[in-house]
């Protein structure tokens, strides 16, 4: 190999590095948002908001939380949220009956100090959307702002998504 060529390949290659290292340190500079889904607001990790694609004809929604952390000493209380695809927004806990879960709304959700609250649609609690302006589609996503008493306000992403088990998604409100 002739020295020209030698000194080619040597600068190729030191460009090749040099774009690799530059792509790594960009990607590590982005947003948390290609992270896992989920955000934190204060003490609480509030993990993976999703919710469910409404029934045909049905006015009213559900958003979910795999679950609301709260990392810190005190506890927190989610007591209210708001979005813009839908007229209000309500708590619910739910609980389970002859038909399979009942939602029952409650003016605030607990969140005790070093404990996951599930917000999932086979937990203990779920967020009701009221009069949607349009019907929640299978990969849709919309903002929801969550309410904490001492932690603020939180906007997070939801995606819409059809469950795993979608027999366990039908509640009775």
């Amino acid at each position: 190999m002739k020295l020209s060529e030698l000194t080619l390949v040597r600068w190729m290659t030191h460009l090749n590095m040099g774009l690799t290292l530059g792509l790594l340190i960009w990607l590590a500079c982005l947003p948390g948002t290609s992270h896992a889904h989920g955000v934190t607001a204060g003490e609480l990790e509030l993990d993976h908001p999703y919710a469910v694609p409404s029934a045909v004809g049905e006015s009213h929604g559900q958003a979910y939380l795999r679950g609301i952390t709260n990392k810190g000493a005190h506890p927190e209380r989610l007591i209210g949220a708001s979005t813009p695809v839908a007229a209000g927004v309500k708590l619910h806990s739910l609980r389970p009956d002859a038909n399979g879960l009942r939602g029952m709304e409650v003016s605030a959700i607990e969140l005790p100090a070093k404990t996951t609250t599930r917000l999932r649609h086979t937990g203990d609690y779920q967020i009701t959307l009221i009069d949607l302006n349009a019907p929640l589609k299978d990969g849709d996503k919309f903002d929801l702002t969550l309410n904490f008493e001492h932690a603020g306000a939180k906007t997070v992403n939801v995606w819409v998504q059809t469950p795993r088990d979608a027999a366990a998604s039908h509640t009775t409100h």
